[in-house]
Formats: C-alpha cells, structure tokens, sequence
C-alpha cells in the first residue's frame, strides 16, 4: 500500500475518534462496553435472613447455598421514601421462597353462625306414669330405662284393695239395678270410679260379663316413647305419689346450643339452623329456634338457644354433641385469601405488592372467615396485588429491615 493511502485512513481514524471538541472511546472489533457489576455487600441465609457472612459458603441450619445482597445503585431507589417495613426481594429470590400472590376483591359471600349444641329430650313429649291408687306390685312386665314402649302395652300388674273394693261395688249396683230395674245413677256412679281410676273400658266390660272382682289389676302404658327413668319394681308398695315411670317420646328432640351474648342478635325465634353430625356419616337435620333464654349466663358470657329438631330414625339420642349452622344470608364484600393474612393476636397483617420486588406490610381489619377467604372491612382496596404464600419469611425479613434500617433485596 503506498505512503499517501496509509497517511488519509490515519486521518479519517482520527477524526472520526473526534468530535465537537470531546473524546470517546471506539471498542475494537465493534464489541459493547461490560457492564459494571455490583457490589457484594454480604451473604445471608434464604430461610433466616438474620444470619449473615462476609464470604459464600452453605447456611448453617439448612444447609442451603448463603445468598449475595448486592448493593443497591442510587439510581434505582425509589423516588420516594417508602412505607415503613418495605422491602426488596429480586425475582431469584422470590421463586426460591415460594412467593405466591393473590388479589383483594368483591365476592359472594354467604354468611353463617356456627355454634356447639347438646341434644335434650323434649320436655313437652314426655308423659309420666302415676299410679291413682295405692297397693302392691306383682309384676312389672317393662323392668329397664331406655326400652321402647307402645301405647297401650302393659307396664305393671298390681294388688290395690281399693280397687277390689270398688270393683265389689260396682257388680253389687248391677245386681240392685238388676233386681229392682233401678239405680242407672248408682251403677254410672261406680263405673264412673272405676274410669277414674283408669280401669279401661275393655277391663270393665269384662269385669260385668265375669261377675268376678279382678284381685290384681294391670296398668297400661298412656303413650309411645323410650323409658327415661323407671321406679317399679316387684312388691314395692306404690301410692299415687310414686312415679313409676317417664316415658319421652324421641321423635323430636331439643338441641340446645351456647352462642356469645355478641352473636345473639343474629338469632330470632323461629330460625332455620342446620344441625350436624359429622361422626355419623355427616347426617344433618334442619331445626328451627323455638326459645331464646333471656339471661347471660355470668361464667361463660353465653346464652341458650334452643332449636326444635325432628329425629328420623332416632339418631339424635339425649346428651349427645352436635355442630350446628345458622345461615345469616349473603352480600358481595371485599375478601381475601384466607392465606394472605398473618394474624398476630393484635394486629392482622397482609403484605402488598407495590412493583418491581417492593412488598409493603399493610395492617388491615378482617371480618368473619367464609370458606377460603376473609372477609377485609379496611386496609385494601378491589385489585390490589397481595402475598398468599411465604408470608412468614417475608414478615420476618420486614421485621429485620425495620429494627436494623437497612434495605435487603
């Protein structure tokens, strides 16, 4: 190449390399400038991110490879100061705790009160069995609680001498009116004491076609039901003050159930609830209220409700625990996943995804626990981006950031 070419491509190099009075540099070959890494400021623990080292290395109770906090560029700190307990977390470090999100918004909500019941017998279905004249039992014939009973069945045979003597007296004013075809008024005077004494209809009949005074008389049961308690037992002397037997009957039952004097104007008379069994296949039964006892109970802060309940099959049994439900209806409120809020006793918190890896920690009030999601009467909006998952560790990193007033990302 001649002299003079040689000399014109140096020229051109040069001005070329200048510009308006500045240089800059020209990479050889065309290749773009390295950027400029950051700064490692130290290593920490992904799962506790209290635990710092000054070199790479594995985490001491996890065994995990220790993370690098780099240090953050002035040029990309937020504009402006960021709510207290903000923190960053990159992308890598996301996806390695399990950073889910959700999203705060208006459901369908059905509401509904649960409360604890114990099933009672109703005190209006039960009948109890007293003798109306004295005397001696010679048989009992339904001799243990919790037997099942017909109307009509026998219950026990006794020797009452007023019965004897009354029935003498009546065979003796058939035969006067026989005699004398008079004394309808004495014969209907000591049948009518017979049915007093509930000597039935058929016994009677019998005791006039016989002419023979029945020494023992049977009593018969005056309803359908279970034995709940009993008293008769053989030659035990009775007296119309003697109760024999309580006989419920178990076709409806009571469910009496506690419910916090804060939830009771929820409740009024005549409401559905839904009773449950779940150690029973998870039968349930619809009962309605019939009673709201009109005193706090000063121990437990409670009141009773009770619930009229029917008893197919008789699965509902007397001291047994049942769940019930009462539906309060529905509307459309702000919820969340039930997940996304950490509760601490004092405060519930839900941590808000402002962008670019910033989480805010947000105290919020929560209503009532529907299914999944809670119900957020204050601190969210419809649409805001909120952490479901990893809370924890996100909550504990915030609390760090918070007492040591450094940023970790």
């Amino acid at each position: 190449m001649k002299p003079v070419l040689i000399v014109l491509m140096l020229a051109a190099g040069f001005v070329a390399g200048f510009g308006y009075g500045r240089w800059y540099a020209i990479p050889a070959g065309g290749a773009t400038p390295k950027k400029a890494e950051k700064k490692i400021l130290y290593w920490v623990d992904p799962m506790h991110p209290s635990y710092k080292s000054d070199k790479p290395g594995k985490a001491p109770d996890c065994g995990m490879d220790l993370v690098p906090v780099y240090e953050e560029p002035a040029s990309a700190a937020p504009k402006a100061a960021p709510p207290a307990g903000t923190i960053q977390i990159s992308p890598q470090r996301q996806q390695m705790i399990g950073v889910k999100f959700g999203t705060a918004e208006y459901t369908a909500t059905t509401e509904s009160l649960p409360a604890v019941g114990k099933v009672a017998v109703d005190e209006m279905n039960v009948v109890r069995v007293h003798p109306k004249i004295e005397g001696w039992l010679e048989k009992v014939h339904v001799d243990f609680i919790g037997a099942e009973v017909r109307k009509g069945e026998p219950l026990i045979t006794v020797y009452s001498p007023e019965m004897l003597a009354s029935e003498k007296e009546y065979l003796l004013a058939l035969k006067a009116h026989d005699l004398m075809q008079d004394g309808d008024s004495i014969v209907a005077a000591a049948r009518k004491r017979l049915e007093l004494w509930d000597l039935s209809a058929g016994q009677i009949d019998e005791l006039e076609r016989s002419k023979k005074p029945e020494q023992s008389i049977t009593i018969y049961s005056p309803a359908s039901g279970f034995v709940m308690a009993r008293n008769s037992f053989p030659n035990l002397r009775i007296t119309p003050e003697t109760e024999l037997y309580a006989i419920a009957d178990l076709s409806h039952v009571w469910v009496m159930a506690d419910l916090f004097e804060a939830d009771i104007a929820k409740i009024r008379l005549g409401q559905a609830g839904m009773v449950k069994m779940p150690y029973q296949g998870g039968a349930s039964f619809l009962a309605h209220v019939d009673y709201l006892q009109p005193q706090v109970d000063p121990q437990t802060r409670t009141v009773k409700v009770r619930l009229d309940a029917p008893n197919p099959g008789m699965k509902l049994k007397p001291d047994m625990f049942v769940d019930i439900e009462f539906p309060l209806g529905g509307a459309r409120q702000l919820t969340v996943p039930a997940e996304a809020v950490l509760n601490s006793g004092s405060k519930q918190t839900v941590f808000l995804d402002r962008g670019d890896g910033y989480f805010e920690p947000r105290v919020v009030q929560t209503g009532d626990q529907m299914g999944g999601r809670i119900v957020i009467t204050s601190g969210l909006r419809a649409g805001d981006r909120i952490v479901t998952s990893a809370n924890f560790l996100i909550d504990s990193e915030s609390q760090l950031k918070a007492a040591t007033g450094g940023m970790t990302k």
